[in-house]
């Protein structure tokens, strides 16, 4: 009884194919290639560093100074939140492209087997390599964000667009709220906090680099208390995945909306870089222990999705108006973004922290930092088209593709 109903569970997925590789869309796969060459830059001090070297500037055990402040700077300005923050809004797609409509039961059924081995991967891959991993936080709010798919375009917009805007109005009121304080208020809450110091930075990188067991102990220590504060994050991404989803429903993804409405966009982003880039640069001049900006720099930041959506907008543009040989070569990435995801995790933790590799963790700063993520650049660049013009998909997306239908799917080109 059990095996037949087995099979009856079964049978709709085996009816369904992978989709064909002439039949991508190439403007998500382009973004999906920016999306994740940016997402090393931001993730790559995690790999150098111990995670919590980066919560306070008290616990920073590097100075910001000479090519260590300009490579902070640029992460800081240009990349953080921009592009993990895009990587979220596509996933959202997906969960429709695979998905469907909620009525169709075989590719729900689907769904949840991809967000399933999605979920394994997420465990093996925090556990293993490292511990910032965002796939479980993907597989689990993929769950809540599949009930939402067959909203109309408008709906999600307003929705995931409305709930992000309130998410960016505070991060952006909140500093400048913060700084309005009698500065004698602001000093002794920060007296009262008993943060991460250097020293304890410091001993974890030692633990980190001992060997043996270590450095996969400290990482799954970091991973249990990322996985935490990766659960409040769920509010934060569940409107991002609404609004990617909305935007792509709406054909602004696909290049169909008015060229005014992209234009108006990369102006907005522009701004806000503009005047995030002049005070992000005031505040490392003035040091760790000055805010000559009264808060200004961290409400900029706090726009990082209006930032994200601005470069999307661009290489659209780009894109629609004789620039796609371009913004083509980021689209064999996107095509592989699984299988470069993985592999940014594995070739960064082996250079910086496990066993096997140069144990380069606690000697780099921001600044020397970006050879080697250009370096990893590069080599994407290079690899995913190389492998693509062999294979129809890259080697994790095949196997995911595999477990996810149950079967032996193509992996040559015919």
């Amino acid at each position: 009884m059990a095996a037949a109903q087995e099979t009856r569970d079964s049978a709709p997925i085996a009816r369904l194919a992978p989709v064909a590789p002439g039949d991508r869309i190439f403007n998500l796969d382009m973004l999906r290639g920016w999306a994740i060459l940016g997402i090393l830059a931001v993730n790559a001090i995690t790999f150098a560093w111990p995670i919590t070297a980066g919560m306070s500037e008290a616990s920073r055990p590097y100075a910001l100074t000479g090519a260590d402040a300009w490579g902070h700077w640029v992460t800081d300005v240009f990349f953080e939140d921009k592009f993990r923050t895009l990587f979220t809004m596509l996933f959202g797609v997906s969960i429709y492209l695979v998905g469907g409509e909620r009525f169709d039961e075989a590719r729900g059924l689907l769904l949840r087997s991809r967000l399933f081995w999605l979920a394994v991967f997420g465990l093996i891959h925090g556990l293993a390599l490292w511990c910032g991993d965002i796939l479980l936080h993907y597989a689990y709010c993929g769950l809540i964000m599949m009930t939402l798919r067959s909203m109309k375009a408008g709906k999600l917009i307003w929705i995931g667009g409305g709930v992000t805007l309130i998410w960016m109005l505070l991060a952006t009121a909140g500093p400048l709220a913060m700084n309005a304080l009698p500065d004698g208020f602001m000093a002794k809450a920060e007296a009262g906090q008993a943060g991460v110091t250097v020293k304890d930075i410091l001993a974890t990188v030692d633990a980190y680099r001992a060997g043996g067991a270590g450095p996969w102990i400290e990482n799954a220590k970091a991973w249990l208390m990322v996985q935490g504060l990766s659960l409040f994050l769920i509010p934060v991404t569940i409107p991002l995945m609404m609004l990617g989803l909305g935007l792509f429903k709406s054909g602004f993804l696909a290049g169909r909306s008015p060229v005014w409405v992209y234009l108006l966009l990369v102006a907005a982003a522009a701004a806000n870089l503009w005047i995030f880039a002049v005070s992000a640069w005031a505040e490392i001049l003035a040091g760790p222990d000055a805010d000559p900006t009264r808060g200004v720099a961290a409400a900029a930041g706090g726009l990082a999705p209006l930032v994200t959506i601005g470069y999307a907008s661009l290489l659209i543009l780009m894109t629609r108006f004789g620039l796609k040989a371009a913004t083509s070569v980021l689209a064999p990435v996107g095509r592989m973004a699984f299988t470069n995801y993985l592999t940014q995790s594995l070739i960064m933790a082996s250079l910086f922290y496990l066993p096997w590799g140069p144990g380069w963790m606690g000697t780099m700063g921001p600044g020397p930092l970006w050879g080697v993520v250009g370096a990893v650049w590069l080599a994407q660049l290079i690899w995913s088209p190389l492998w693509l013009s062999m294979f129809q998909l890259g080697p994790l997306e095949w196997l995911w593709r595999c477990l996810t239908y149950g079967r032996m799917v193509p992996l040559l080109k015919r």
